[in-house]
């Protein structure tokens, strides 16, 4: 999954795909590098991100999605965002194949019924309070076990709501300190007991540029690292800044674990 932000504000991209030519050359290049999955977001989700509207969202999608769809009509787009009616229109109007919820369905309460109602796939992500208040001091009584309830009262309530196609994010970065992080990571296998595919998104965050007293931009290669971890405890989906690094990391983890 390739990441193309239309956000001014995102912590690594930010600003950088606003204009069609430059969206265009984004889904370009996620698609020629072996992207499966192109992922759209309006929203910046970063720690202490501005709230936008829903009107702005609305705006930056259409605009974006009405280019996307022109040029790559055939293309696998997912959607980030936690509001009902954004989904709606994604979908309705530009034919989005997955919904890529930051809140797991807690941020609007109309969400499952939404998806449930339109059949697509829907990721199903973890986060303790808002992108403006997470990081301001996470804490868990039982990681693992916190989040893994978190997952089974969800899941339930989706499927109840219809929802069919569920993808599982544990959320790295938000509502986590450094320390729950890498414990997300080494427990990742713990999360297959709901036989659901798991997506994986540590792409240049914090817990690799923090630790490693670097910049975003140079957190490249401590992000192979980690996919190629996550790749190993069983995540079905990489979340990537860099999409070639991404593959060729895919490749080499499916050569070394071939039965």
């Amino acid at each position: 999954m390739g990441i193309l932000n239309i956000t001014p504000d995102s912590f690594f991209d930010g600003g950088k795909y606003q204009l069609e030519k430059e969206i265009i050359e984004r889904c370009e290049q996620i698609i020629n590098e072996g992207g499966d999955i192109i992922d759209i977001g309006a929203y910046s989700s970063r720690p202490g991100a501005m709230h936008v509207s829903e009107r702005e969202e609305i705006s930056r999608l259409t605009q974006s999605l009405s280019w996307v769809r022109k040029r790559f009509p055939d293309a696998v787009i997912s959607v980030d965002t936690f509001r009902a009616s954004v989904s709606r229109m994604v979908v309705n109007d530009f034919e989005v194949d997955i919904i890529n919820d930051i809140s797991g369905g807690m941020m609007d309460e109309k969400m499952f019924v939404e998806i449930g109602e339109l059949g697509v796939p829907y990721i199903l992500m973890h986060m303790q309070g808002t992108p403006q208040n997470m990081q301001m001091n996470p804490t868990y009584n039982n990681l693992i076990g916190d989040i893994s309830l978190f997952f089974a009262k969800q899941v339930k309530q989706a499927r109840f709501c219809g929802i069919k196609d569920i993808i599982l994010d544990l959320g790295f970065g938000f509502g986590k300190t450094l320390e729950h992080n890498y414990e997300l990571l080494r427990e990742l296998k713990q999360f297959e007991l709901f036989g659901l595919p798991m997506l994986v998104g540590v792409s240049r965050k914090s817990m690799i540029y923090k630790l490693l007293n670097i910049l975003p931009e140079h957190a490249l290669n401590g992000t192979t690292a980690l996919n190629t971890v996550a790749l190993l405890n069983g995540a079905n989906i990489l979340r990537v800044h860099d999409v070639k690094e991404a593959v060729e990391c895919i490749n080499l983890v499916r050569q070394l674990t071939k039965a």
